[in-house]
């Protein structure tokens, strides 16, 4: 279902645990079932799903949205931007990786689950840039540490680029450039060297970049885009 572009495979699970979805006229509760896609008629309460037509976005996420289809929180979420999307019949997107509540910048979303995997994974060297404004000023040795890579609890992080773009009287920007990235990798290298973050923005993936699209708002990508996301790593 998830394939199909009509919900994530999380909410595809909870479907199928309800007995809301039949395959071939019967319910099946097995979300492993093997199904022949373009063959097998699958339905959701009693009404037969098919294979939506694919479509790619981008949204600037502003800084304290978080990136999840609904919070208990009651905070605003990504889908709080994108509606409009719902508007033109896609009726499902969901992120490609994720941005911490506290970070901003260049989102990508999807109901193509076999392109967003590609996307984030890490054998395709798709790069990740953030302009990063840290509580300091960069000197070489931080830099240096950066490209090293540090031990944070389990994991050994590091970065694939790192250069500084400018520097106020305490602080600076850094541009960081990763390939792999983990889980709050930036703000766990950063965290572990003693250095605090300010601000966090994502300002491009592969040689798709953010460029003026406003903050908090969202678009879809053209097909030359879509490929761009793809380029290995942004020059």
């Amino acid at each position: 279902m998830s394939k199909m572009g009509y919900c994530s495979r999380a909410r595809a699970g909870e479907l199928i645990a309800a007995g809301r979805v039949r395959l071939n006229d019967a319910v099946r509760r097995d979300a492993e079932a093997p199904v022949r896609l373009g063959q097998d008629k699958i339905e959701v309460d009693r009404r037969e799903i098919r294979a939506a037509e694919r479509a790619y976005w981008m949204l600037n996420k502003p800084r304290g949205v978080v990136t999840t289809t609904s919070d208990e929180k009651g905070r605003r979420t990504v889908y709080d931007y994108i509606a409009q999307g719902r508007d033109e019949g896609v009726d499902w997107l969901a992120p490609v990786g994720r941005l911490d509540k506290a970070s901003e910048g260049l989102l990508l979303l999807t109901n193509d689950s076999e392109w967003a995997a590609r996307v984030l994974d890490p054998s395709a060297h798709v790069a990740k840039t953030y302009h990063v404004q840290i509580a300091a000023l960069a000197d070489d040795a931080l830099l240096q540490a950066l490209r090293r890579g540090v031990r944070h609890g389990s994991d050994f992080l590091r970065v694939e680029r790192v250069r500084e773009l400018r520097r106020g009287e305490r602080n600076s920007w850094l541009e960081i450039v990763l390939i792999e990235g983990k889980n709050r990798q930036i703000r766990r290298m950063l965290e572990a060297l003693g250095i605090e973050v300010s601000r966090l923005v994502r300002v491009a993936i592969g040689g798709l970049e953010l460029g003026d699209l406003a903050k908090g708002k969202s678009r879809q990508l053209s097909a030359a885009e879509k490929a761009a996301v793809e380029n290995r790593r942004r020059t």
